[in-house]
């Protein structure tokens, strides 16, 4: 992904491949699809990549990612599963941030500093 080379992952995916996303109720099948949905995706220049966490084992794996154009921030917690090598399914969630819901700061810290990445 760090490429930006969208049809190079599909090395990585298996033949009946699927991404959902429940958040919008969407279901992406094949590599193909993944490929263009991802290399049409509005953006104001590279995707960067910062790997959180990821945890797993030989046939699932969850991770927590980090992902920037330069202007758009967001993060995705994806849950895999792989058969044979290669990744089957993916469900994935975009969370978006959030002020806390009351004035709590006298008992928190934020995680990061405001604007970084």
């Amino acid at each position: 992904m760090a490429t930006n080379d969208f049809s190079a992952v599909g090395a990585v995916l298996a033949d009946d491949f699927v991404l959902d996303w429940p958040q919008t109720n969407e279901r992406i099948r094949g590599t193909a699809n993944f490929a263009r949905l991802n290399a049409e995706y509005p953006a104001h220049g590279r995707w960067r990549f910062v790997v959180n966490r990821v945890v797993g084992g030989a046939d699932e794996a969850v991770s927590d990612v980090s992902v920037t154009d330069g202007v758009a921030q967001a993060r995705a917690i994806s849950f895999f599963t792989v058969s044979g090598g290669k990744i089957t399914t993916i469900v994935e969630y975009w969370p978006e941030p959030s002020v806390p819901p009351y004035e709590r700061r006298h008992v928190t810290e934020p995680l990061i500093a405001d604007g970084q990445f």
